[in-house]
């Protein structure tokens, strides 16, 4: 049966789809002066800052992950905003028994200002942040160190995302997969990954859940 279910954060359950995209775009217009529109920092939503800067301003990683941080946090709270359902399907999680963790590349810090601005502390017992694993998704690494710090089998679990990265990661773990329709790569991109399921809706994982 079905014992726990690991979410990424970002585009999952939180949206910060504009705050990511604003936050880009405020450090690359800084650098690349016209070189980059909105649609062009979808292919840096999924990999870790580090990752993204290390390929566009290999000798300035720390210098904009520190300008894009500072924008981003300044402007968090006014950007962001849960995704439909989101609260009243965590609820229902809990009272079905069902352990809930995060397992995000985004610093923990970050992770629980969202998950306290949404008043969702209290669903989730763990937080895998990019600080507690030295290798972020797609790799195994931050799905096996859920896994293990719940204590449950790799059959109990499903990784939820709206990223390639989150699919990869748990297949690569060797547990279930679903990813979400809302995601904004899209439905189409995500079912190049073959997840196990997809989301249409946050709360058809509790049709799946029960059915487990």
């Amino acid at each position: 049966m079905l014992k726990a279910l690991l979410f990424d954060f970002d585009g999952t359950l939180l949206n910060t789809n504009d705050l990511i995209i604003q936050s880009f775009m405020h450090v690359l217009e800084e650098k690349f002066p016209g070189q980059y529109k909105p649609e062009d920092c979808l292919r840096f939503m999924g990999p870790s800052l580090t990752e993204t800067f290390e390929e566009l301003t290999p000798n300035e990683v720390e210098e904009m992950t520190l300008k894009y941080r500072k924008w981003n946090i300044e402007h968090h709270d006014e950007l962001v905003k849960e995704f439909d359902g989101v609260m009243e399907t965590l609820e229902e999680l809990r009272a079905l028994g069902i352990r809930l963790a995060i397992v995000s590349t985004k610093r923990r810090d970050m992770i629980e200002r969202g998950l306290n601005l949404m008043g969702a502390s209290h669903f989730f017992e763990l937080i895998v942040g990019i600080e507690d694993v030295k290798n972020v998704k797609p790799d195994p690494e931050p799905v096996l160190l859920a896994i293990e710090k719940l204590g449950v089998g790799k059959e109990d679990v499903i990784m939820i995302g709206d990223n390639s990265h989150d699919i990869e990661s748990g297949k690569n773990a060797g547990v279930k997969t679903a990813g979400v329709a809302w995601s904004l790569k899209g439905e189409e991109f995500l079912n190049q990954f073959n997840p196990d399921y997809m989301l249409q809706h946050i709360s058809d994982i509790l049709s799946i859940v029960k059915e487990s």
